[in-house]
């Protein structure tokens, strides 16, 4: 009896901790995006919808902001994961210096992103800055271009810098995984006759997909939650070109406008959980493959 009843204090203990920081949280931000909290009242009015009506409206500006992450969560997913699996692949294979390699492509991402803003923002100065000093010094002036300034132009530098940041901790999780396959699977698909794209086609990226989905849940979640990196080399400008969630929930709340911000961070958890049940469900048939 008291090897049963113990697990039962563990589960319940597990589920109040569960509601009381998670759940209850969640359900009062909800609440509060259905008021018009402000700075500017002493009461707290509730108005329905209507702030999710301002935030949907087609000559607003929140609309964009929701377009913005979800772009540079896709964006970031796809060549974090891209150029990640590629130098996993290539610092795998006897290559001379791989662990200095390993280390230089690493280092990024242990720099935090405050300083990795400040340090990209001073080189993608369109004046004075690096990048294009550079090209005009051999004599590539017509790449040059207003990086942080011209809105065509911000928002994937955002998306260059963050990838630059966090490639080489995807690599890292890759070349994990890389390592994990045995060598005779290859060896006996070389005996079959495999060719190099036949044994990444049907070895090695059948055999990495755990890592690919761990580091696919890394990559949506950093994504929708972005903000040091914008806050730092745009603040969201130029105009509200590059805001995306969490600094428009950030200004909204500076501005005291905290049930339009509430409404916005109901909006954004509602992703997270949308993106959090498929990966689960994703990873469990996995694991069930395996």
């Amino acid at each position: 009896m008291r090897n049963k009843i113990y697990p039962l204090y563990f589960t319940f203990g597990t589920l109040a901790l569960y509601l009381i920081f998670f759940v209850v949280p969640g359900l009062m931000g909800f609440y509060y995006s259905l008021t018009d909290w402000n700075s500017y009242s002493d009461t707290i009015n509730f108005i329905g919808l209507d702030n999710f009506k301002v935030l949907f409206a087609a000559d607003e500006k929140y609309v964009s902001y929701i377009i913005n992450t979800l772009d540079f969560t896709v964006s970031t997913v796809i060549l974090k994961t891209a150029l990640g699996l590629i130098f996993a692949l290539i610092v795998n294979e006897g290559i001379k210096m791989k662990g200095f390699h390993r280390v230089l492509i690493f280092m990024p991402s242990i720099v935090p992103m405050l300083v990795v803003g400040l340090i990209f923002k001073s080189i993608l100065n369109p004046a004075t800055g690096l990048l294009n000093t550079a090209l005009r010094f051999v004599g590539l002036d017509v790449l040059t271009q207003k990086w942080l300034v011209d809105a065509n132009w911000a928002f994937k530098s955002i998306i260059g810098v963050d990838t630059w940041k966090g490639v080489g901790y995807i690599m890292i999780i890759l070349l994990a995984g890389l390592q994990a396959i045995s060598r005779s699977y290859y060896e006996a698909a070389e005996i079959d006759g495999a060719n190099a794209w036949h044994k990444f086609r049907f070895v090695t990226l059948p055999l990495l997909m755990p890592a690919l989905v761990v580091t696919t849940v890394l990559n949506l979640l950093h994504g929708l939650k972005v903000f040091e990196v914008v806050y730092v080399l745009t603040n969201g400008g130029p105009g509200y070109a590059t805001d995306v969630l969490y600094t428009a929930i950030f200004k909204e709340f500076s501005m005291g406008r905290y049930g339009v911000g509430t409404a916005l961070s109901s909006i954004l958890f509602l992703f997270m959980t949308i993106v959090g049940y498929f990966v689960v469900r994703l990873m469990a048939r996995e694991e069930a493959r395996d």
